[in-house]
């Protein structure tokens, strides 16, 4: 069997971010390359005349507007009374398991309480989801519809059932064919009008979306500029063996979606 060369791609190991973020002052400094890579700059008023101390990490006062601020300021860490090393361990465990990782887990590895590990985990993936919320997808996009749910009996069969969620998968490819970056978002239904609603928020006006025909998602080119192709691909397995769809099929897979 041939390797598969994203399963064996070059990563960050366990020994190298301790030797990047294994102490306060390199994680301190991580934030402050990060948000000022051009020198401090005020939050409040961009003066860059500055006056700088210590409250146990570098405060900046501002020579200008007085405003004081810290690395941490305005940023989920905010008034965090936890070494910033064990923020950073957090986001390196919770991104580095395909299955995640569970708020016990957590706990064991951090050294921290449950309760603390638990608002570690859900701190960092509120962030997350608002950060991503924020990235369009451009270029080719493969979509499809898909449903998470349904294990409970009872109630609507099929599409429209309350024992399910629908939602749009979608990835974005490259020019080789590689995909980039995928977004899975909660629509209310399929119908046109809630797939417009959905590409206004999740497509750049350079998207070239690619369907599998289904009706509602006319409603993509509701954003301007899209462009939409629909390949009619019917059921069953050749439905999900359609090359136009590989890798949004692949994410979905992934997902443990059948």
């Amino acid at each position: 069997m041939a390797m598969n060369k994203v399963q064996f791609q070059k990563g960050l190991s366990l020994d190298g971010f301790l030797k990047k973020y294994g102490s306060e002052a390199q994680c301190e400094e991580a934030l402050v390359a990060a948000r000022w890579p051009h020198g401090y700059q005020c939050p409040r008023c961009a003066c860059q005349r500055v006056a700088m101390t210590h409250n146990g990490r570098r405060l900046w006062e501002c020579l200008g507007c007085g405003y004081q601020c810290s690395a941490i300021a305005g940023t989920v860490m905010e008034a965090t009374k936890l070494p910033l090393r064990k923020w950073f361990l957090s986001m390196y465990l919770m991104t580095q398991s395909k299955n995640a990782i569970a708020s016990l887990e957590l706990k064991r590895q951090l050294g921290v309480t449950y309760k603390t590990a638990w608002m570690l985990k859900h701190k960092l993936l509120e962030v997350m989801v608002q950060r991503e919320a924020l990235r369009t997808l451009k270029g080719r996009v493969e979509i499809d519809d898909a449903y998470l749910g349904g294990e409970r009996t009872g109630g609507k069969p099929g599409r429209g059932s309350e024992n399910k969620v629908p939602f749009v998968a979608a990835v974005e490819t490259n020019k080789k064919g590689h995909p980039i970056c995928i977004r899975l978002d909660r629509v209310k239904s399929f119908k046109e009008k809630d797939i417009q609603t959905w590409a206004k928020a999740a497509l750049a006006t350079s998207a070239m979306v690619i369907s599998d025909g289904l009706w509602g998602f006319q409603g993509v080119t509701a954003r301007e500029g899209v462009s939409h192709t629909a390949h009619v691909t019917g059921h069953g397995k050749k439905a999900a063996m359609h090359p136009q769809f590989h890798w949004v099929n692949t994410m979905l897979g992934n997902l443990g979606y059948p």
